[in-house]
């Protein structure tokens, strides 16, 4: 039986998390009047809308789209904490409530927030058992900005730290990379794998975005990990010719030094030109020029095992165009999903002179990202 070239894994229970009674990212009170919408930023449409889109351009049917089973307890407390996954637990089934900051739920959060963790799970091991060459993962809740024992940032779980500590657990990865592009820095992974040096984390993001103290280019590792972290903090307004030269000096570079056996990335698409949390001015071909960049990496250096798990972006006209044009160049597809906005934001980058200033920045950074 062929095996498919990009699994794509999801799961419609996903969608049906639920926050609670915020107007975007402002809890409902005295002076805060409730959204026509409501809720978060983060809500379902814009990752039901990417599945929508792969069904209308028949993209799905290209991809070996699948469900998973929900992360176990031993994979959760690999990670977390087992009191914070009884606590988690017993306020879901009590009918929801925030263990958090900007982290609601609704009754049977938890449920849902372990299925999002099994589908991260579940693409990294397709990947690394030969059954896909690259996997997607439309995980949601997201989990990049979840620490072992506090949730925030919309993030209940940390899920592709699940997945990593699983893998290893069972003896299918040793070193693995996790480049987080999403617009906001990965604090929660940066913190789960601070002192392991196996684990080698990368942080595109805008500086000073969320969380506000963390994300430095300073922050090299801790103890046994010193080292194998790196953070990219960049200016607002950067632009596509920015972080695909902030991946190609930067990124790339660390990757080769490093080696990994696996690659997996914390795909957010929030640093899109559309977002109501950014001001980045990335577009659907900066997505997807960075996935060929990364899957360039990955075939140079792991044999092609990536993984790419979902994690914010908050425009629901945009993100699909972005997932889409991702997906397009991990399945080699000639199927495509033309960007509409692509002309316009491609006239709004920014101008020479400013890239420029960016470029000589991207070097000064370099000083700080040598693993010797």
């Amino acid at each position: 039986m062929a095996v498919a070239r990009t699994a794509f894994f999801w799961d419609e229970r996903c969608f049906w998390h639920g926050g609670g009674n915020y107007a975007f990212t402002l809890p409902v009170g005295d002076l805060v009047q409730p959204l026509v919408a409501g809720g978060l930023p983060e809500h379902p449409e814009t990752k039901r809308r990417l599945k929508n889109l792969l069904d209308v351009t028949g993209l799905i049917h290209e991809l070996d789209a699948q469900g998973a089973d929900p992360a176990t307890h031993e994979d959760l407390v690999r990670v977390h904490p087992h009191a914070f996954v009884q606590k988690f637990k017993k306020m879901s089934d009590a009918g929801g409530g925030e263990l958090g900051l900007r982290t609601p739920f609704a009754k049977g959060g938890f449920e849902i927030a372990i299925l999002s963790a099994g589908l991260a799970k579940a693409a990294l091991f397709a990947v690394l058992d030969g059954r896909a060459s690259n996997a997607y993962a439309l995980s949601r809740p997201p989990g990049h900005h979840c620490l072992p024992d506090w949730p925030n940032g919309f993030c209940l779980l940390n899920n592709i730290a699940i997945a990593v500590r699983a893998a290893r657990a069972e003896g299918k990865v040793d070193r693995v990379a996790v480049l987080d592009w999403d617009v906001h820095h990965g604090n929660g992974t940066e913190a789960i794998f601070i002192e392991d040096l196996d684990t080698f984390t990368i942080s595109l993001h805008q500086e000073r975005n969320y969380p506000v103290d963390t994300g430095d280019p300073e922050i090299r590792g801790e103890g046994a990990g010193e080292g194998a972290n790196v953070n990219v903090p960049l200016p607002p307004g950067a632009g596509h010719a920015t972080y695909v030269e902030a991946v190609e000096r930067i990124v790339l570079p660390a990757l080769d030094q490093f080696r990994p056996d696996a690659i997996v990335v914390a795909c957010g698409f929030d640093a899109a030109a559309i977002d109501p949390l950014s001001r980045m001015l990335a577009t659907a071909e900066t997505f997807r020029v960075m996935t060929r960049q990364v899957m360039d990496a990955a075939a140079r250096l792991c044999g092609g095992r990536l993984v790419l798990v979902h994690e914010g972006g908050y425009s629901e006209v945009y993100v699909p165009f972005c997932g889409h044009a991702v997906l397009e160049q991990l399945s080699g597809s000639a199927i495509t999903a033309p960007d509409p906005f692509g002309d316009i934001f491609a006239k709004r980058q920014p101008n020479r002179h400013l890239e420029a200033a960016y470029s000589g920045m991207l070097g000064d950074l370099t000083k700080y990202f040598s693993l010797d």
